[in-house]
This record gives structure tokens, C-alpha cells and sequence, in this order.
């Protein structure tokens, strides 16, 4: 549901309604889950203030959820409309969500603690939900990040002769990333640019930076600048120390169609 729900504040609007289709083995129709969903699409309602309209529910020999986020709007923030010198930014933090699926695959094995705070982070990510409704007022361009800062930052981007440049050393982490990565001796790099964030990725003139900072603060809502919109088709830069790194190593999730 937050996946679906991120698409659409990334473009300044509220989310309005909800379908919602479940699928699975006939077993799995138990009263028990029946109301785990339940409560479960309650509790988000409360948050995020949709309507549920509608759905379907089938047998299958597998289970999924088919879920799809809709709404409507005068005015919507974008892709492809950034403009030279705009200032990069990027809501919450980055990286959380990729050690969580890390976890979930037993490619790495942390402490509880860790465990359970960096899969909830996968499961349930941190919308800039309420920042979403003034976005209008100052973003150029936005969209969310789900496939991976990179490669989403290419996205918003698209075929404009523009290119964009990123300070790593900018990129906002949680302070249990921190811990994290100090305690396990890890790169904070392996895990900034795989996806699952579901922030708000968006560019905005340097005129707006007082605006956003106020904006921010009112909503206490977190916001970093992490770079800036620069002349000249696919000249990317990603710094790291004044030293730009080899953007290939940092391609995101590719959907395979």
C-alpha cells in the first residue's frame, strides 16, 4: 500500500482511493488472515486518508496482492522539467530498506535489535506524507525513489540535455545505518543506491531554499540537498571526497519485463 501511495504524493497530490486484489490457495482464506488484512488496510486508511472502492478475490496457487493507488488533481509536480543549477534534495533517509531485504535474503545475519528495526523499515517505509501537499509550491521535478536514487535521478532527468551531480557524503542515513556500518565495519556505499527508500526525489530553483526549509521545519518533515541539476547530456557525476565514482557500480533495481 505505501509503495502505491508514494507514486502518487511524489507528484504533489493526496491519495484518494484503493483497489485491492488478494490471490491465494483456498487454505490461506482463513478468518484469521481474513482480519489480519483488515486491520491492517484500517490502520493505513487512518494514516494516509484513502477510501477502499474496491478489489477482487481469487484462488490461486499462489498468493499476491494486486494493489493500485488513484486520484486526481488540477496540478501535478513532473518528471523531465528540471532546469540548470536546481538544487537536488531528498525526504527521510536512504538506505534502510536495502539492508532490511538484505536481512530477508540471510545475506547478512545482525543483531536482533538491528533486525527488526531494518525489516520494519522494508515492510513499512517512512512516507513524507503532509510534506507531499505543498510540493507544488517549490519542486521543478520530482518523483519517488524505488528503483534506487541513481537510477531513478535518470529517470526524473529523462532526455533533457542536463545531467545531475551527487555528493555521496550529502546522502541523509538514519542513525541506526550509522551504528550499523561502524559496528560491522560496512560501506555505506553497498546500500545507498538499491531502491525501496520510497522518498521524495525532487529538484528546485536556489530561490526556493528558504521556502523549503520553512516548509520542512513546519512539518517536521527531514529534507537534505544532496546536489545540484548541471549542464550537458549524461555527464552524471557522483562525488564521493571531491573524487567522482564509476556510476555503473551503482545501477539500482532493473525491472526485467
Amino acid at each position: 500500500i505505501r509503495s502505491s501511495i508514494s507514486d502518487v504524493i511524489s507528484k504533489g497530490v493526496d491519495p484518494k482511493y484503493l483497489l485491492i486484489s488478494f490471490a491465494s490457495p483456498k487454505g490461506n482464506f482463513t478468518k484469521k488472515n481474513l482480519k489480519l488484512i483488515i486491520n491492517s488496510i484500517r490502520s493505513e486508511q487512518k494514516k494516509f486518508n484513502f477510501s477502499l472502492v474496491g478489489g477482487d478475490t481469487t484462488l490461486s496457487s499462489k498468493s499476491s496482492f494486486t494493489i493500485c493507488v488513484f486520484s486526481y488533481s488540477k496540478k501535478i509536480v513532473k518528471r523531465n522539467n528540471c532546469f540548470k543549477n536546481d538544487d537536488i534534495y531528498v525526504t527521510g533517509n536512504v538506505g534502510d530498506a536495502s539492508i532490511g531485504l538484505s536481512i530477508l535474503k540471510k545475506k547478512i545475519n545482525p543483531s536482533i535489535k538491528f533486525k527488526r528495526y531494518f525489516i520494519n523499515k522494508y515492510y513499512k517505509p517512512d512516507l513524507a506524507f503532509g510534506f507531499h501537499k505543498d510540493l507544488n509550491k517549490f519542486a521543478n521535478t520530482s518523483m519517488d525513489i524505488s528503483d534506487g536514487l541513481i537510477s531513478d535521478m535518470k529517470k526524473l532527468i529523462n532526455n533533457q540535455n542536463l545531467s545531475f551531480e551527487i555528493d555521496i557524503n550529502k546522502i541523509p542515513i538514519s542513525n541506526n545505518l550509522k551504528i550499523y556500518l561502524k559496528k560491522y565495519n560496512k560501506n555505506k556505499n553497498k546500500y545507498l543506491f538499491n531502491g525501496d527508500d520510497y522518498q521524495i526525489l525532487f529538484t528546485a530553483s536556489k530561490k526556493k531554499r528558504s521556502l523549503i526549509k520553512s516548509i520542512a521545519t513546519k512539518m517536521n518533515q527531514k529534507i537534505t540537498q544532496i546536489g545540484k541539476i548541471k549542464q550537458g547530456y549524461k555527464k552524471n557525476l557522483l562525488i564521493l571526497d571531491n573524487k567522482s565514482l564509476n556510476l555503473s557500480n551503482f545501477k539500482g533495481y532493473s525491472h526485467k519485463f
